[in-house]
């Protein structure tokens, strides 16, 4: 366990630095793999990105000493899993896991129905034509500048008003969605009429996601870790990540009930992107009654 007493009140900065981190990364590799793909060729598109994971291994390894290691706890932790503590805290977490992952369903979609939708729009940007793969790259750059703006400004800003705990946030990130999913709806309407709507649109919509993903994404690693039990917190990590697992699952069964035997889609066109708007409006809904029945375990948040 990383967080004692003396560094605890550090851990909110320490799960968003750490998820701006990851989309430094992700920002970087969406801007030049696509290029070295057309420029150089598959090869050395796969291969940068490898030496790259082999100088971070390198890297993460040389700092071994820094960490603190806990001991595999062995058959105590399988007790401990399947104590009534343990499936209690589980059960609670999963009752706000099966909410956010109808987040992911939508959220996964920037890297497949959005891009589909990229290719048939207006894409010149300041005298540059994108390629449809790079306008994901919005989105880890918004995190970038999203990130220490909630951090240092908006999120202070909201607590003069209201007692912004992570629950709240999380419902305000889900409501974000539903807007958010709403702008590629309208974009595939007018896609629908034979018009070509520019690209501004769909990056406006990657401003709304972005920010729900901050306040859904983020919050909910730091949520997670805090009600996990002391000697479960890294299963119950890993269990939130299965979210993002079954949120994958749940459009690719949709994606394959809706197809029809002659290859046509029963939710065609705009239809596809306003059912994912309407079931994130009903979940978010549904989220708001559940969040405030919920009662956070103050022994887990005290680690």
């Amino acid at each position: 366990d990383q967080f004692g007493i003396a560094n605890r009140h550090l851990m909110t900065k320490v799960f968003s630095w750490f998820y701006f981190s990851i989309n430094f990364g992700a920002f970087t590799a969406m801007l030049i793999i696509p290029w070295l793909l057309d420029n150089y060729g598959s090869s050395i598109a796969f291969t940068v990105p490898g030496l790259l994971m082999l100088l971070a291994t390198i890297t993460f390894w040389s700092g071994r000493y820094r960490f603190v290691h806990i001991q595999p706890a062995g058959i105590n932790f399988i007790k401990e899993l399947f104590s009534r503590a343990g499936i209690t805290s589980l059960g609670k977490l999963a009752s706000i896991y099966a909410f956010i992952a109808v987040f992911w369903a939508l959220f996964e979609q920037t890297g497949s129905s959005w891009i589909l939708q990229a290719q048939k729009m207006d894409r010149i940007l300041f005298g540059f034509e994108l390629l449809p793969s790079q306008i994901q790259a919005a989105n880890p750059l918004l995190i970038m500048l999203l990130v220490p703006l909630f951090s240092y400004v908006i999120y202070p800003f909201l607590g003069r008003f209201i007692v912004l705990t992570a629950l709240r946030k999380m419902t305000i990130g889900l409501f974000l969605t539903v807007i958010a999913f709403a702008i590629p709806s309208y974009i595939q309407m007018q896609l629908d009429n034979s018009l070509t709507p520019h690209i501004t649109w769909q990056l406006l919509a990657y401003v709304l996601l972005t920010s729900a993903e901050v306040m859904v994404s983020i919050t909910c690693l730091e949520f997670s870790y805090t009600q996990a039990p002391k000697t479960m917190k890294s299963f119950v990590m890993a269990f939130y990540f299965l979210s993002v697992a079954i949120g994958n699952l749940f459009t690719s069964a949709v994606n394959f009930f809706i197809q029809n035997e002659d290859g046509t889609s029963k939710l065609a066109g705009a239809d596809y992107f306003w059912f994912f708007t309407g079931l994130m409006l009903i979940t978010a809904v549904l989220f708001l009654f559940v969040s405030n029945r919920y009662r956070e375990d103050k022994a887990c948040t005290m680690l």
